[in-house]
């Protein structure tokens, strides 16, 4: 029996009604004759409502820290616990026997940093035995377990890279990533109105555009399809009563089509100190274990853009920052918009020109033969994103 990998989001999952639907397409893919793993998401803002308490807990003794990361991690795990065994219940009330697992219990390593963790093995024994005795196997994403035996997270849409690194270690047939949309676009349908489908996207693209912030798919997924060569099908969970037939995106090795797409990142701070201070800087980011984008020397100082959606408590974390490095400034309520694909490097000149005439001129330009990507005020991210992709 050939083994299907399914992911489903939080969205997919966000209550009882829509966790009972995808119990009816997750029961239905088993009775086609395939072998069902099945990765879950938290249900709906679970993850944001405890990152919320975990906050509101770390000011509990009044002044401004952020929470411990280990212990963000004990917290947070547990948004995918409740969808894995609340899904188990559910298709084993259908007639289909199935098992809930955690990430550890799964065989998912990671490295020993806590809140964005990189996978750095999977043992998927206990799901090959349990498939081999009929059974669905849900896996909560987002999670594993360090060399050091402690709880990890997988960092924002980790459980994307679940499913991929599960998918690659089981030598499945495919990789299904079922979310709220049909797939990627040329720009969020949500904000550009005429942005289109891409029915293909090659790896490298692809992860240019989740580096970039765009959400469909989580950048370390891509990274772990690319290297195991695992191809990725991004669809919407309300689709697969068409049987694969509607609307999706193939994410592969050689796609047909060389596609381009503007992606904006609304959640970046820009970081900024005298040349002096870098590595004083970068020894700080490291010890905080904060991840820096991109960054450059300019006018005998170093800039670099910090994106924040995976800083817990960021607020706390860039005032710690700012205390140990002497003269550093910090930037908010700044944004990324980044043309992203293949050749798209030598528009530089021609997307500069073209911000200034919009009277909206970049803090920060960077480009690379994938991208092109200018800091801008948050305010003006909205009128560059649509203008970029009616232009580019």
């Amino acid at each position: 029996m050939a083994i299907v990998v399914q992911k489903y989001g939080g969205s997919s999952v966000a209550d009882l009604a829509k966790l009972s639907r995808v119990a009816d397409w997750v029961v239905a893919s088993k009775r086609a004759g395939d072998s069902v793993v099945v990765v879950v998401s938290a249900m709906g803002k679970t993850t944001d409502e405890l990152l919320g308490l975990a906050q509101r807990a770390a000011q509990g003794a009044g002044g401004e820290q952020a929470p411990a990361r280990r212990e963000l991690d004990m917290l947070l795990s547990v948004g995918e616990r409740i969808s894995m065994a609340l899904l188990s219940i559910a298709v084993q009330a259908r007639g289909e026997a199935a098992v809930s697992l955690t990430g550890s219990q799964s065989g998912i390593i990671t490295n020993d940093r806590h809140f964005d963790a990189r996978i750095i093995e999977v043992r998927p024994h206990r799901i090959e035995d349990e498939l081999h005795h009929g059974k669905i196997v849900i896996v909560a994403g987002y999670q594993g377990m360090s060399y050091k035996r402690e709880i990890t997270t997988l960092g924002r849409g980790g459980s994307d890279t679940t499913a991929v690194a599960l998918a690659a270690a089981l030598s499945a047939e495919r990789c299904e990533i079922y979310s709220d949309v049909d797939g990627v676009y040329s720009a969020d349908p949500r904000r550009v109105p005429d942005a289109r489908h891409l029915p293909e996207l090659d790896f490298t693209t692809m992860q240019e555009m989740a580096e970039c912030g765009a959400k469909v798919l989580h950048a370390r997924a891509v990274e772990w399809a690319k290297t195991q060569k695992i191809a990725i099908y991004a669809r919407k969970t309300d689709d697969y009563a068409l049987h694969g037939t509607g609307p999706q995106t193939r994410v592969h090795e050689r796609a047909a089509e060389r596609a381009r797409a503007i992606v904006v990142d609304r959640n970046v701070a820009l970081l900024r100190c005298p040349h002096r201070q870098t590595q004083a800087l970068l020894a700080a980011c490291s010890a905080a274990e904060l991840t820096l984008r991109d960054s450059v020397f300019q006018d005998d100082s170093f800039r670099a853009t910090l994106p924040l959606s995976v800083v817990p408590g960021a607020d706390a974390t860039l005032s710690a920052l700012k205390a140990r490095v002497n003269g550093l400034e910090v930037t908010c309520g700044v944004g990324t918009v980044s043309s992203v694909g293949v050749g798209v490097g030598g528009d530089a000149a021609r997307v500069v020109e073209f911000l200034e005439a919009l009277s909206v001129p970049p803090l920060l330009l960077l480009a690379s033969p994938l991208r092109i990507s200018a800091l801008l005020p948050e305010a003006a991210l909205a009128r560059a994103e649509q203008a970029l992709h009616a232009r580019l």
